[in-house]
């Protein structure tokens, strides 16, 4: 929640010049709804891709305030699902998660489906318990995921200056990936993007970006500023 509008067309003009030439990534900046239509017409020459930072799991209806994928497919491509904030301040329970998942792949956008565990449970060792409850809830009844990526986000990392290491961080990736296996086979475990989200900044991306496991990042504050986003992006070439 974050911007003007003013400040949003001011960043995205800062933004398009530095990004454009970077053709071996995928760029794609999560907006605040109201941003998208401006951002989709500002980008439209760009290879710089939008998400919706949420959905509503109807796609039509009396639901005041809430936005559906039907209204979200013309100016976006990905949805954020299950975002710890989300979780946390909202209370968005993994059977609303799995509600969102399906509604966002039924209106023919692509999910980033945001997991991960708090400080205590890694504290109590239940880290690779508890992604695996949330990936499984969160995919019931999903018979494809090839328009899914999964975001690990370790809440304890979010926002707080405390980066999981890339060692860290790739353990947990690898863990998701046999999850996935299991799921879904090795086939599509191999081809899912998995990326990684928790103080994310210019000096670690390539740390993490470099893990076998991690394909992507999911830079939180630091996308704010164009050029600290810009380096991100850089660093995954």
């Amino acid at each position: 929640m974050n911007k003007t509008p003013s400040e949003a067309l001011e960043y995205i003009n800062e933004f398009k010049p530095l990004v454009d030439e970077i053709k071996q990534t995928e760029t794609v900046i999560a907006a605040p709804f109201i941003y998208l239509p401006m951002l989709k017409k500002e980008c439209s020459k760009t290879n710089i891709k939008l998400a919706a930072q949420n959905i509503f799991y109807e796609i039509e209806g009396a639901f005041t305030g809430e936005i559906s994928g039907k209204m979200i497919k013309p100016f976006a491509e990905y949805v954020i699902i299950g975002h710890s904030e989300r979780r946390k301040y909202f209370n968005e329970t993994d059977d609303i998660i799995n509600k969102k998942i399906n509604s966002t792949l039924v209106s023919n956008l692509k999910v980033i489906l945001c997991v991960g565990e708090s400080l205590q449970h890694r504290k109590d060792k239940k880290t690779t318990a508890f992604v695996n409850m949330q990936i499984k809830n969160a995919l019931k009844d999903v018979k494809k995921i090839d328009n899914i990526v999964i975001a690990y986000e370790p809440i304890w990392a979010i926002g707080t200056g405390k980066t999981a290491s890339a060692k860290q961080a790739e353990e947990v990736h690898f863990f998701i990936r046999k999850i996935i296996e299991k799921m879904y086979g090795i086939k599509v475990a191999r081809e899912l993007r998995i990326i990684y989200g928790g103080s994310v900044n210019h000096l670690n991306a390539k740390k993490l970006i470099n893990m076998p496991n991690i394909n992507g990042l999911l830079a939180g504050g630091a996308s704010l500023d164009p050029i600290s986003f810009s380096k991100i992006i850089n660093s995954a070439k």
